[in-house]
């Protein structure tokens, strides 16, 4: 998988007519990663989860996994980190969390994330599936925004996380800044996602990879002014990242956006999601809402007995 993600990436250095430095710097920041102690155990650890996946992959093609199932205000069966974080921010614990997965993957790259925000003490965690024969980060992202009008509707908060790996965070990123989703999402978190495009979408041709490409239609649409854009963004990246070349275009930068890019080494693409420090970045990002982020009414809009009862 390395070597050929490396060779695609030269390929489309050598088909832009790059010169041999260009190809060093596209391809050598991940060979130079893999070459150090961190980068031979990430790379190790990358190969573990991704047969764990592959095993899991089956049991994600369920349309969506539901949320938890909430006790209301009570606090005596939750765990003692759960509990503490209902108390010191009941609105924190509460606030829907949406989790977006990749190109040809589904929910359940998301298994050990979700149960880590959820021992963290976050008690609404939903994950949702996309076509793996989406052709165009558009039409996701108007999927994505149905998909998000329906948690507010059923949980009662009008504005929500989402977390996106690889492709998601693409279409999280555009249902937010091009189609009005900031008015819903109050933090975006991507995980490996190619922001600035990259040289691997050159490897095979379609609809989807030529969106991906360095400076297609899309990313220049994306790179366009967002003025007020209420939400906040965390990006995630990795010097080890073997499906985005460079893997510095997983980080996001946009002058009308507020972006905290955070660097990573020695971690492969698909092991993104069940990292440690990740899943305690996210937690301590989500815990944490300003005044500005918290719901217009204050904690969750009254819903009628039988949404609220309603459980998957």
């Amino acid at each position: 998988m390395w070597a050929r993600a490396a060779d695609a990436a030269a390929r489309a250095v050598r088909t832009l007519g790059g010169a041999a430095t260009a190809t060093d710097d596209v391809v050598g920041g991940a060979v130079r990663a893999l070459a150090t102690p961190t980068g031979l155990v990430g790379a190790a650890v990358e190969a573990a989860w991704l047969t764990t996946h592959l095993a899991l992959y089956p049991s994600g093609l369920l349309m969506r996994h539901g949320a938890d199932s909430q006790h209301g205000y009570r606090v005596e069966h939750l765990p003692p980190v759960q509990r503490g974080l209902v108390i010191s921010d009941v609105e924190a614990a509460g606030t829907p969390i949406l989790l977006v997965h990749g190109m040809v993957d589904n929910h359940s790259i998301f298994t050990l994330l979700r149960l880590g925000l959820r021992r963290r003490g976050f008690g609404r965690v939903t994950t949702m599936n996309y076509s793996p024969l989406t052709s165009d980060v558009r039409a996701a992202a108007a999927r994505l925004a149905e998909e998000v009008e329906a948690l507010v509707a059923e949980t009662g908060y009008e504005r929500i996380h989402v977390v996106g790996h690889s492709l998601g965070g693409l279409i999280a990123r555009y249902y937010v800044t091009r189609l009005g989703g900031d008015e819903r999402v109050h933090s975006l978190v991507t995980l490996g996602t190619p922001h600035q495009g990259t040289f691997t979408a050159y490897g095979w041709h379609s609809e989807l990879t030529r969106q991906l490409r360095p400076g297609s239609a899309l990313m220049r649409e994306l790179a366009q002014p967002v003025s007020g854009c209420r939400t906040r963004f965390v990006a995630y990246w990795s010097d080890l990242d073997q499906m985005i070349f460079p893997q510095r275009n997983a980080a996001l930068e946009h002058p009308d956006l507020s972006v905290q890019n955070i660097d990573l080494h020695g971690v492969g693409h698909m092991s993104l999601p069940i990292l440690g420090s990740v899943v305690h970045g996210i937690s301590t990002t989500l815990a944490h809402l300003d005044s500005e982020g918290h719901t217009v009414t204050s904690g969750v809009t009254p819903l009628p007995a039988p949404a609220r009862s309603r459980r998957r």
